[in-house]
């Protein structure tokens, strides 16, 4: 079973972009996409309906903002949008799929932003995250896709010492994620490679992204019961279409 996520910037942006023949061409199972930035009354049948697959909508009250989005080729048996906290769910940042042996979970975390006025909400964020999550294993594993707009360790950013305490790299988000990480849950790509330069992130400026300046910000994680499942974790750095680039996994389920 082959994942992918992608932080798109933008579904209609994308579109333009080629991301349907991106989703053509990978044929993956499962599509998570995150910061979509389309109204619920604007998701037309053109983006609902790509052959082979259904799709799963949480988008934000706010237009032009946030929200996510899954596409799957399996019916799943339950759908849950957000986590239960109205002041956060109206932003639109997780959107649930249950199938018979796994939950999967579509996650666009909140940018704490430049001057850290949104760390507070954030870390709050963070903490009511990893409560539902925990909820959820207690019936079967999961599997956590998204950007969590954090840089874990010095290795997943290209800039480490210049970016202390800056948003995304602050102590209070990096030890978070490495507690949650705690709780029961794989970082699938470094469960699989240690090298680094290896980035899914890019700023528009300074040519970023020709010169590899990034962060490693979008993560697929997955329960620690799911491990032997894992073949295979991938950062797909030669799509373009967004600052960010897709991520996949393959997992023997």
């Amino acid at each position: 079973m082959k994942i992918v996520s992608w932080n798109v910037n933008g579904i209609r942006a994308a579109k333009k972009k080629g991301l349907f023949d991106f989703i053509e061409k990978n044929q993956a199972d499962l599509y998570l996409f995150q910061e979509i930035k389309i109204g619920a009354e604007d998701i037309n049948e053109e983006l609902k309906n790509i052959p082979h697959y259904g799709s799963f909508w949480n988008p934000a009250f706010q237009k032009g903002y946030s929200g996510v989005a899954t596409y799957c080729r399996q019916s799943p048996k339950e759908i849950i949008k957000g986590i239960g906290d109205q002041r956060i769910d109206k932003e639109g940042r997780v959107l649930t799929l249950e199938f018979p042996n796994y939950f999967l979970i579509n996650a666009y975390f909140p940018n704490s932003q430049r001057s850290l006025e949104r760390l507070e909400f954030k870390l709050a964020f963070n903490q009511l995250f990893a409560e539902y999550c925990r909820n959820l294993s207690k019936k079967k594993p999961l599997i956590i896709g998204g950007d969590f707009n954090v840089a874990h360790q010095e290795i997943d950013i290209a800039r480490p010492k210049q970016n202390q305490n800056h948003a995304g790299f602050t102590e209070e988000e990096r030890n978070w994620f490495g507690m949650f990480l705690e709780q029961g849950y794989l970082d699938t790509f470094r469960q699989l490679t240690s090298e680094g330069d290896q980035y899914t992130y890019w700023a528009y400026f300074y040519e970023a992204r020709k010169k590899n300046i990034g962060w490693r910000i979008d993560y697929f994680l997955i329960s620690q019961k799911l491990k032997g499942k894992l073949k295979k974790a991938s950062i797909l750095n030669t799509i373009e279409g967004s600052d960010h680039c897709p991520i996949s996994i393959d997992l023997d389920l």
